[in-house]
C-alpha cells in the first residue's frame, strides 16, 4: 500500500539538498563558532554565511536575525522579550482567538504575571476585523501579536493594515509567519513589522531550528542567559548544521517558489473538484477564507462523520491528514480556531486539515478523494 502524506502543515519532508548540506557540516565541521582558533573561525564563517543567505531571503539585515530552536521559541522570545523591554509603558497585549498555542499559552502566562490580554474575535472565515483592533488599542498597549496565516485553516490576516495601525500608536507588532513562510512572499523590510517568527521545518528544512526577525532599534530582553551569541539575545552554541539547512531550504524556495506555488494551487483545485465528484458538494464544507488563504492548506468538514472516525479510516488507507494543529491534534479536541469562527457543531466535530507540498502528486489527491468517497459510502451503509 502506498502511503500518502498530506500533513505538510505539521512538518514537511526534508529536501535532499538540505540533507546533503547539513551532512557536509556534520561530517566536516565541529568547531564552536565562539572559539577563536582556526576551527572556531571556520565555524563562525559558516554560520555567518548562512545568516547572510537567510537574511537576503527574508528581506532583512543579517544583524536583525536571531537563530532559535524553532517557531515556538521564536514566538516566546518575541512576546516575553518585547513586553519585558517595554514594561514601563504598560501591561496590555492584543492577540487573536485563533493563534497557535505557542502564542496563546504565552499570553496566558502573561496574564498570570499580571498583564491584561485582549483576544480579538474573528469572522466566519477566520479573519479579524481591523476596526475591532482599533477599538482594542489602549494607551498602555505594548504589543500586538498576530499570526500572518493560520496553520489550521490557511486564512491570511490583514498584516499590513495591522502593522500600520500599530506604528501609528507606537506599539510593537509581532507576527508569527511560521506557516506563511514558503507560501507567501515575505520581506521584513517592506512590511510594517517589528518582530517576525519563522521555522525551517515548514519549508522542507530541518526540525529544531528557526529564526526571529528583530527590527533594528527594537529592544528585546533575552530569555536565555549564559553566552554572548546572537548579539546577546539568545545564549547557547549555534546549531550550525540546522542553520545551514535552513539557509539551503530558503535557497530552494527562492529558486523553485513560483513553480511550487502553481503546483499547490493546482492540487487545491483538484482536491475540491475530486471531492465534488466522489463525495458530492452537498456533503462537505470548506472552512476558511475563499480568497485570503494559503494555497497548500484546506480545512474541510464532512458533517456525516466525526473527525476521529475519518482520521482513523484514512490512516488505515495509508493517508496521513490532521484534525488541526500538530501540537494539539493528538488530543482530538475540537479546534479552538473553528470554535472562534462560530461554525455549526456539525462542522466543528467533522473537520479535517489537508496540506500538501514536496513529493505530492495529482494522483495522491485523486486517490484521497476516492478513498473519502468510499469511506463515507461504507459508513452510510453500515448496519
Amino acid at each position: 500500500m502506498k502511503h500518502i502524506y498530506l500533513d505538510h502543515a505539521a512538518s514537511t519532508p526534508m529536501h535532499p539538498r538540505v540533507a546533503e548540506a547539513m551532512m557536509n557540516i556534520m561530517k566536516g565541521q565541529y568547531g564552536n563558532p565562539s572559539s577563536i582558533h582556526a576551527f572556531g573561525r571556520e565555524a563562525k564563517r559558516t554560520v555567518s554565511g548562512a545568516r547572510d543567505v537567510v537574511a537576503a531571503s527574508l528581506g532583512c539585515n543579517p544583524d536583525e536575525l536571531v537563530f532559535t530552536g524553532g517557531g515556538t521559541e521564536s514566538d516566546n522570545l518575541a512576546i516575553f522579550g518585547a513586553v519585558a523591554a517595554r514594561a514601563e509603558k504598560g501591561k496590555h497585549v492584543i492577540t487573536t482567538a485563533i493563534e497557535h498555542h505557542a502564542v496563546l499559552h504565552s499570553c496566558q502566562e502573561l496574564e498570570r504575571q499580571g498583564y491584561e490580554v485582549t483576544y480579538l474575535p474573528v469572522d466566519e472565515s477566520g479573519r479579524i476585523r481591523v476596526e475591532d483592533l482599533r477599538e482594542a488599542i489602549r494607551p498602555d498597549t505594548v504589543l500586538i501579536t498576530m499570526m500572518y496565516a493560520n496553520n489550521e485553516i490557511g486564512t491570511i490576516q490583514p498584516i499590513r493594515e495591522v502593522g500600520e495601525l500599530a506604528r501609528q500608536h507606537d506599539i510593537l507588532f509581532h507576527t508569527d509567519a511560521v506557516q506563511a513562510l514558503g507560501s507567501q512572499p515575505i520581506s521584513c523590510k517592506d512590511l510594517p513589522v517589528d518582530l517576525v517568527s519563522f521555522s525551517a521545518h515548514k519549508i522542507n528544512g530541518p526540525q529544531g531550528v528557526g529564526a526571529l526577525y528583530v527590527r533594528r532599534g527594537v529592544t528585546l530582553e533575552a530569555r536565555s542567559h549564559g553566552g554572548l551569541q546572537e548579539r546577546q539575545r539568545r545564549a547557547g552554541t549555534e546549531n550550525m548544521a540546522g542553520i545551514v539547512g535552513f539557509a539551503e531550504a530558503l535557497k530552494l524556495n527562492s529558486e523553485q517558489g513560483a513553480e511550487h506555488l502553481q503546483h499547490a494551487l493546482e492540487l487545491r483545485k483538484l482536491l475540491l473538484d475530486q471531492l465534488a465528484v466522489h463525495v458530492g458538494e452537498e456533503h462537505f464544507h470548506v472552512n476558511g477564507h475563499a480568497e485570503h488563504t494559503l494555497p497548500n492548506i484546506l480545512n474541510i468538514s464532512f458533517p456525516e462523520v466525526s473527525t476521529e472516525t475519518m482520521l482513523m479510516n484514512l490512516d488505515m488507507e495509508g493517508i496521513a491528514v490532521a484534525s488541526g494543529s500538530a501540537c494539539t491534534s493528538g488530543s482530538l479536541e475540537v479546534s479552538h480556531v473553528l470554535k472562534a469562527m462560530n461554525l455549526p457543531k456539525a462542522f466543528l466535530q467533522s473537520a479535517i486539515r489537508f496540506s500538501w507540498g514536496l513529493g505530492n502528486t495529482t494522483q495522491d489527491i485523486i486517490t484521497t478523494a476516492e478513498k473519502i468517497g468510499t469511506i463515507l459510502e461504507r459508513l452510510r451503509n453500515r448496519p
